[in-house]
């Protein structure tokens, strides 16, 4: 979903997969319609986005440092790395020579509100969102939780909660 908002808005879209990725997530990142697809495992991640021009924003969306660390470095001059996940530690190393010297900013953004759900269910209602998911019976609901677990469900799950379906 939050590649389909993006999208949405028109805005050229980068997908870094983290360093240990669920089975398939860049493959659907590409569906989404991902213009860039940057593979952590095997890719210097600031240096594509350099390569791209560098990152107008980088949202951060993983707990892991390296990860923060890592598109903070793809920012072009003016950059903002935009912290919606909190690290695990609680802190983040910013490079404060290259922040000032590049005009770069870090800022938070508390994600969740009221407002922000009625616009996004407005950008789906417009057509211009697309959510990916499957449907199972209710009675599935173990199987599922252990599929999300193990990292095995593609987008969401929704459980038909109707019995005999």
């Amino acid at each position: 979903m939050k590649a389909a908002v993006v999208r949405a808005f028109g805005e050229p879209l980068v997908i870094e997969d983290r360093p240990d990725p669920e089975p398939g997530q860049l493959e659907l990142a590409a569906e989404m319609g991902a213009d860039i697809l940057i593979d952590a495992r095997k890719d210097d991640v600031g240096a594509v986005l350099k390569q791209h021009g560098g990152a107008h924003a980088a949202i951060a969306l993983a707990v892991d440092d390296a990860a923060f660390e890592a598109v903070n470095a793809g920012l072009r001059r003016g950059g903002k790395l935009v912290m919606v996940a909190l690290p695990a530690h609680g802190t983040v190393r910013v490079p404060i020579f290259d922040t000032v010297l590049n005009g770069t900013s870090v800022i938070g953004s508390i994600v969740g509100t009221q407002q922000d759900l009625a616009e996004v269910f407005q950008l789906h209602a417009a057509g211009r969102t697309r959510v990916i998911s499957e449907t199972r019976p209710l009675t599935s609901v173990n199987e599922c939780i252990a599929e999300v677990l193990r990292g095995e469900v593609r987008a969401r799950i929704v459980l038909d909660l109707v019995v005999g379906r």
